[in-house]
């Protein structure tokens, strides 16, 4: 190396002294499991809704539609045949199922996976879990053929 750089770095940390600080490195608590489950949760649930969508484009909160015999509007909650557009209700409710199929699935892990719970908690737990399951999953399938008309036929 370079004698004059050497000493042109070294001359300015032999006179100057670093300030002695006395810092406490902030203490941070984590949050409970239960508090980062919901969290994650409410996220899931308000991406799969479309909740982004809805900011961006702006779509009505419900549709409308005449009916041709008589006249009279009635309201319309699927964008039938648009499959990348939708009403907000119909985000949340979709939203909604998936979510409730989710809980289902969570319900039926917790039956299966902790050995000291009470029968009937099990039992409970799995009723309410193939429940919530299959009726995520039943209406789900019942959107989606609302939403795209003859789909699975």
């Amino acid at each position: 190396m370079d004698p004059l750089y050497q000493t042109l770095t070294i001359l300015p940390f032999s006179i100057l002294r670093p300030p002695r600080l006395r810092l406490k490195l902030p203490t941070i608590t984590l949050p409970s499991p239960m508090t980062v489950f919901s969290l994650i949760l409410i996220t899931y649930f308000l991406v799969i809704s479309g909740v982004v969508y809805d900011v961006i484009v702006e779509p009505p909160g419900i549709g409308s539609t005449q009916d041709p015999r008589t006249g009279t509007v009635r309201p319309v909650v699927f964008m039938s045949g648009r499959v990348n557009g939708q009403y907000i209700i119909e985000g949340l409710s979709s939203g909604f199922m998936f979510v409730l199929g989710g809980v289902g699935i969570i319900l039926l892990d917790l039956a299966v996976s902790v050995p000291n719970r009470p029968k009937s908690v099990k039992v409970s737990f799995a009723g309410a879990g193939v429940a919530f399951v299959v009726i995520g999953y039943v209406m789900s399938m019942l959107f989606l053929r609302i939403k795209i008309p003859g789909y699975l036929h």
